[in-house]
């Protein structure tokens, strides 16, 4: 399957995009509900809401970025972004969209998180969705509210998002390396390349990111993969160029990661 071409001037949002930030400023439901499909390519600029957002992927991969760094979505997951973060986005895929907006005080995350889709919540939204383009009674989007702001905190959050460094130089070498991930990296050899030592260096990296080189190595190189897998290349090429030395090791951290192997991630993908 040929890959799609990602790598040319973006596409912003359409008028109607504009016009839902603007009605979601102004309504005053609990929950609001937008469902919208977006072009491969397509970037959504910075901006933020006064409610949080819970925005599924029902189907393709966006990329959101935040100035404490970059968050996949890939699909059967969503993206909980507190009220009043700035994020930008960037659709890796074709994107099948359906999103929350709930009042900052039904969440007590305070910063994005990435959670694996339940069947009920995916259902409770697609029915609110669905509900804005047909009769329904107020009592039924009532309930069907309340089941859903309780059924959000239970879902399971997946490590999908990748904090990135503060510090410029080491923040050039985390970009360089999701050009071109290895899952070899090793840490004397970025240490070498900051001109600092190894012990200053693990210190700066989990200072400046939260978590250990080995950790970030580990989910950056599952976090570049899903473009690739998304667009259909194959899981053996995929894993390969990512530095690992066979297929398993690449399925048992993908995994872990996403709950699922590639296999199954591709299936989905497709559907």
């Amino acid at each position: 399957m040929a890959k799609s071409d990602r790598h040319h001037l973006p596409k912003l949002p359409d008028a109607d995009h504009f016009r839902s930030l603007e009605w979601i400023e102004k309504a005053n439901a609990p929950v609001l509900a937008i469902g919208r499909d977006y072009a491969c390519g397509l970037t959504v600029p910075s901006h933020s809401h006064s409610r949080t957002q819970l925005w599924w992927a029902r189907s393709g991969v966006v990329l959101v970025y935040t100035s404490g760094g970059r968050w996949m979505i890939p699909p059967g997951h969503a993206l909980l972004i507190p009220a009043g973060i700035e994020h930008s986005a960037e659709m890796v895929s074709d994107v099948r969209m359906h999103s929350i907006y709930i009042s900052p005080e039904a969440s007590e995350a305070r910063r994005p998180l990435v959670l694996e889709m339940s069947a009920l919540v995916g259902s409770l939204i697609d029915e609110l969705v669905g509900a804005g383009n047909e009769a329904s009674s107020e009592r039924r989007e009532s309930l069907m509210m309340e089941l859903l702001l309780t059924e959000i905190p239970r879902l399971n959050q997946r490590p999908l998002g990748l904090p990135f460094p503060r510090d410029r130089k080491l923040a050039a070498l985390c970009r360089q390396f999701l050009e071109a991930p290895s899952a070899s990296a090793n840490i004397d050899a970025w240490a070498a390349r900051m001109g600092i030592s190894r012990r200053s260096f693990t210190r700066l990296f989990r200072q400046e990111t939260g978590v250990s080189f080995v950790t970030w190595r580990q989910h950056a190189c599952i976090f570049a993969s899903l473009p690739r897998i998304a667009d259909g290349e194959p899981i053996t090429t995929v894993a390969l160029d990512a530095g690992y030395e066979n297929v398993a090791a690449f399925t048992t951290m993908f995994r872990r990661m996403l709950g699922a192997p590639p296999s199954v991630y591709l299936r989905d993908q497709r559907t």
